[in-house]
């Protein structure tokens, strides 16, 4: 189902990009018929692993001496909620010589195509676009935060959902953190036969990690606020 519509502001597919590839633990290497299951970028994301150029304007007379590569990153939620998969990249390009998942070294790769795949649709990033997008500051975090969230003060989950506007249908099972980046938290609104997902963006974008535990409680307080009217409005109706 696709995402709730809403105009707060949310990462441009180049920001999610740079961001997958930051925060990613693990990927597929596909070149010359190989595939290469690469699961220990030890905390460097994809990029520590690989490293992208733009492609070269003296490239030699005979293309066959550079090999097609394909790189694919899944992007799944760190909370158990229905359909985890949240995007998917792939990057696309050549190499030099034959991919070795043992080299010590960063290979490198000339840039072909990015694309980045998820609920909107299919988006293609130049590498101009990448090079310009920095990750989110709480890419390298967010599952460590929200799985926090669940787990140790999963109380305060159906609080949120008091900031969710029009007010959810009543037949809704429970909600989860599905997301969190610079802008906001999105959480999933899962249904009998469907699910929902709404943003509830920040007072302020974050610029730095630190920032996201007072945004966090800002978001609570607002909550409290919300169900403190609620309350007010259903004593004044009785």
């Amino acid at each position: 189902m696709r995402p709730h519509r809403t105009r707060a502001p949310q990462s441009t597919p180049a920001e999610r990009v740079q961001s997958i590839l930051r925060a990613a633990q693990s990927m597929t290497v596909v070149s010359d018929g190989l595939h290469a299951e690469v699961n220990r970028l030890n905390g460097a994301g994809a990029m520590g692993h690989i490293h992208l150029h733009a492609p070269c304007e003296d490239a030699p007379a005979a293309p066959h001496t550079r090999l097609p590569v394909r790189l694919e990153l899944t992007d799944i939620a760190p909370t158990v909620v229905r359909e985890r998969l949240r995007a998917r990249v792939t990057l696309t390009g050549l190499l030099a010589a034959p991919y070795s998942n043992d080299s010590a070294q960063s290979t490198c790769m000339e840039f072909g195509q990015a694309v980045l795949e998820d609920a909107e649709g299919r988006h293609f990033i130049t590498l101009d676009e990448l090079w310009a997008a920095s990750p989110d500051p709480i890419a390298m975090s967010e599952a460590e935060m929200l799985t926090h969230l669940v787990d140790s003060h999963g109380e305060l989950v159906p609080l949120l959902v008091r900031l969710v506007h029009p007010r959810p249908e009543r037949d809704r099972l429970r909600a989860v953190p599905l997301a969190m980046d610079r802008y906001g938290v999105t959480l999933r609104l899962e249904y009998p036969t469907t699910h929902l997902d709404v943003r509830l963006p920040f007072a302020i974008p974050v610029s730095g990690i630190e920032q996201a535990g007072p945004q966090i409680h800002g978001l609570l307080a607002r909550a409290r606020r919300a169900s403190h009217r609620n309350r007010l409005l259903t004593i004044h109706e009785m």
